[in-house]
């Protein structure tokens, strides 16, 4: 063996025995946590994926280490925790400030809001890296197993389990109508009548064209002719057209 291989061993053998050396191992830890989360997240067309979750959580490591060892003496005494130090105060930051992340994924479209998921394993991933950081592996490693697990296996369940629960069904459509006084009562009032009810109403006012478009949400026993609703709908003074959106 060469000389400059024995004195990399050396070094290396040294270098994992310091401070920084756990560091580092510690950081690189909490990337494979982040990365097998990620994995799971990108596999399909969300906001936050692979990349996303190995930096939130190695960042959230990071700044658990620096809140740890972050200032003068930490390499004084090789793996000893500084005294009189609170190291929650930096890292305490992570916690609130994961949630401007974490908005950024959730998208309103239309009636149907998404992302609330991924925010959500954005901020476990972030309570793990925080662990990691802090030298607690074994439940950084659990933590994952438990998110990787949920995210994986629990989505069918509760789909299934949704399914067979619900006894009502949802529907939204889009109802233009004449800018006619009192459509809008006169719709809500047709729809109160036949047991179904508005979760959220949209009214678009154009004053170009002189229509009024509504984007119903419905909300009604999965027993009901919705076919006969819309028909009624569309006997309706004023009613133009009714589209079902989904």
């Amino acid at each position: 063996m060469s000389t400059g291989v024995i004195e990399m061993d050396t070094w290396l053998s040294s270098f994992v025995n310091t401070i920084q050396g756990e560091m580092v191992i510690r950081l690189l830890l909490a990337a494979l946590f982040g990365g097998v989360v990620g994995m799971e997240r990108g596999s399909g067309d969300r906001p936050a994926g692979f990349r996303t979750h190995i930096l939130v959580c190695a960042g959230s490591a990071l700044i658990m280490l620096v809140s740890m060892y972050g200032f003068e003496g930490y390499d004084v005494v090789p793996l000893e925790y500084p005294r009189n130090r609170d190291s929650a105060r930096i890292a305490a930051q992570v916690v609130s400030g994961i949630g401007f992340l974490g908005a950024g994924t959730i998208l309103h479209e239309g009636i149907t809001v998404r992302g609330l998921t991924t925010a959500a394993s954005l901020w476990m991933i972030s309570a793990i890296g925080l662990a990691t950081g802090a030298g607690m592996y074994s439940i950084g490693a659990a933590a994952t197993l438990i998110t990787f697990i949920t995210l994986t296996t629990f989505h069918s369940v509760e789909k299934r389990f949704a399914v067979a629960s619900s006894k009502s069904d949802r529907k939204y459509i889009r109802v233009v109508t004449a800018n006619i006084p009192g459509t809008v009562a006169r719709v809500a009032t047709f729809l109160a009548q036949n047991d179904v009810k508005v979760k959220t109403i949209n009214v678009q006012n154009s004053t170009l064209s002189d229509k009024v478009v509504l984007e119903l949400y419905l909300k009604f026993n999965k027993d009901l002719d919705l076919g006969m609703i819309m028909d009624g709908l569309q006997q309706i003074e004023g009613i133009q057209s009714i589209e079902n959106v989904g």
